[in-house]
């Protein structure tokens, strides 16, 4: 039995079907992926009448209602998003919004006098805008308001060289990719679900951009019936404003509809919010209100049920969607809750994750919101503890890379751990398990072997260093907390220092994670090329004097202490080159493990 059709629309009937809300697609709120060339050979490939690739559309799963009828819901885009928001961008002169949320417009212009070897289009920039040749913006063509003929006219008085018959000829060219044909899939409304579900993820495992929290957002957008999709615009909103503050004075202005909705107020805070350590993707609110709402990992499951899927029956129940609707605008609320919010970002913060760049694990940070709300909604302990438990749950899971390979699988087996046990005991029972002597005493320093800067044993390690309050190296004055956001990271073993003493030449050695400490700009240019046991001897020599070293006065136990907080052997002192790979890289590497250990203990 064929489970799909194949028809043909032209670029105009699907640009009309998506302004009717007939094809759901979010209306450019969503980050666009592409890059303005692809908008751009999109554009000439439709005029060369070249094949463009088919969309894929399928209708809402079919619902008995409660007269016994069948809902026909509209139709969802679930491949060719991408190409649909660029015929909106490039013809209606529709805005896009980048990764960074920031709007912009993708001007395609137009050449009509190009030779064959030359390129017709081009993304506009200001050569366009001053050439006499050159039509700046194509949509203003395809406008249905558009003068043709005074238009022509002008053209010609420009550029005397083409005529005024020849000129319309190209212009009615450049008109007619409205009415080019685009191939559309259309899956049939009887498949279920779980099949549609299975095509998508064929399509999108070929490296295209969709996710399921993509399909599970057209199909929020879809619904007319369980306010879906006032709930989709909750969710680009605040995703936006999260990125781009300003951004609500817009919202202001442009859609009062929303700024009348219960919603208004969820999202209006964040006009004040400059702080970037949780900034919230779409997928990340989807995941996190559906877990901790539904007890469920896997987002391909929230698309069944808000289409009304019974996991049992496998039948398809009005009542199942409604509920699936309401509990999934319960939390996005909860997610988008000031108090929570701000709440869950301190514990990420008091634990030390001060900065932006020592985040490097999305899934770990959304999970650890999950844990914050199951805590906050149960009474399993007293809200003084929640903030500590939610920092442990985080650490472990950076340390451990829990959720790294598999995440949703992971995620699914936690929460339904979670709701078995409570977040306490199963915590205690991972901790058993994943985090024994063996973990902290040779794991740990395994994971202290490399050479990436974003290693997450790294960024433990300077939450740790923000969060105990310790100075950078040779430092009395300068924090590590307050340098994090500079990068002030330099070499203990200068690099130079190892190329010619030790004819190093491989980054991987030199560069190591253990090399590397938090040193003002100023002293390592004073330290330029010298031995670490030159240097670092010298330093206490000094001291024992009473001379002031590194622009510092020092009691060696200041000194020591100082050492000590930074995790350097003492022993450093009578070490070179021939001692940094067996020695030096070994040792440093067991102190910051060990460092990292009391400072999990600690919580």
């Amino acid at each position: 039995m064929q489970n799909y059709d194949i028809n043909k629309y032209s670029v105009s009937s699907i640009l009309n079907l998506v302004k009717m809300g007939d094809i759901a697609i979010p209306e450019i709120q969503r980050p666009f992926v592409w890059k303005n060339k692809q908008v751009r050979d999109l554009i000439d490939s439709l005029y060369r009448g070249y094949p463009v690739g088919y969309l894929i559309t399928t209708q809402n799963a079919q619902m008995k209602l409660k007269d016994g009828t069948l809902s026909k819901g509209k139709r969802v885009l679930i491949d060719g998003q991408q190409r649909v928001t660029a015929l909106m961008a490039a013809i209606l002169g529709m805005p896009v919004l980048d990764y960074e949320y920031k709007e912009r417009k993708i001007k395609i212009a137009f050449n009509p006098l190009a030779d064959e070897d030359e390129d017709k289009f081009e993304v506009q920039d200001n050569s366009h805008i001053k050439s006499k040749k050159w039509i700046e913006d194509i949509s203003v063509i395809l406008s249905p308001d558009f003068d043709m003929f005074n238009f022509v006219m002008k053209y010609c008085e420009d550029n005397p060289e083409i005529t005024p018959n020849k000129m319309s000829n190209i212009i009615q060219s450049l008109k007619d990719i409205l009415n080019k044909d685009l191939g559309v899939i259309e899956l049939s409304p009887t498949l279920d679900i779980d099949v549609v579900t299975e095509i998508f993820i064929r399509i999108n495992s070929k490296g295209t951009t969709l996710s399921q929290a993509d399909f599970a957002m057209s199909k929020i957008a879809a619904d007319d019936n369980f306010g879906g999709n006032m709930l989709r615009k909750a969710i680009d909103y605040f995703c936006h404003v999260a990125k781009e503050p300003s951004f609500f004075k817009i919202i202001k202005t442009k859609d009062q509809e929303f700024v009348n909705s219960k919603y208004v107020n969820k999202v209006a805070w964040l006009q004040n919010n400059y702080d970037d350590i949780y900034d919230p993707s779409y997928e990340d609110m989807l995941r996190v209100s559906f877990i901790h709402m539904f007890s469920r990992g896997r987002l391909r499951d929230l698309v069944s049920l808000l289409s009304g899927r019974d996991f049992v029956t496998k039948e398809y129940k009005e009542e199942i969607a409604e509920d699936s609707f309401k509990k999934l605008d319960e939390g996005i609320n909860n997610f988008m809750s000031q108090y929570y919010f701000e709440q869950f970002v301190l514990a990420i913060k008091d634990a030390g994750f001060i900065h932006s760049s020592l985040l490097n694990s999305q899934n770990a940070l959304d999970f650890a919101y999950v844990v914050y709300l199951k805590l906050k909604l149960s009474n399993e302990v007293p809200s003084t503890e929640i903030k500590r438990i939610v920092a442990k749950w985080f650490i472990m899971s950076i340390l451990t890379g829990r959720y790294s390979a598999s995440p949703e699988s992971v995620m699914d087996k936690d929460i339904r751990n979670i709701n078995e046990k409570g977040v306490v005991k199963y915590l205690e029972e991972i901790e058993s398990s994943d985090l024994s002597d063996t973990f902290w005493n040779v794991t740990l320093v395994q994971k202290l072997e490399s050479s990436v800067v974003i290693a997450p044993a790294l960024s433990v390690f300077k939450a740790c260093q923000a969060r105990s309050g310790d100075h950078s190296l040779f430092s009395k004055g300068l924090y590590v907390r307050d340098m994090i956001a500079k990068s002030d990271v330099h070499h203990i073993f200068p690099k130079a220092y190892l190329r010619k003493m030790g004819n190093i030449d491989d980054k991987t050695i030199y560069n190591q994670i253990a090399n590397y400490t938090y040193l003002d700009t100023p002293i390592n240019i004073a330290i330029g090329e010298k031995a670490p046991n030159d240097y670092f001897s010298n330093a206490i020599e000094e001291i024992k004097k009473g001379n002031i070293v590194f622009g510092n006065n020092w009691t060696l136990e200041e000194f020591y202490n100082n050492l000590k907080e930074n995790c350097i052997p003492l022993d450093i002192i009578n070490w070179n080159y021939n001692d940094y790979q067996d020695k030096f890289l070994p040792e440093r590497r067991k102190l910051i493990a060990q460092k990292i250990k009391n400072y999990y203990l600690s919580f």
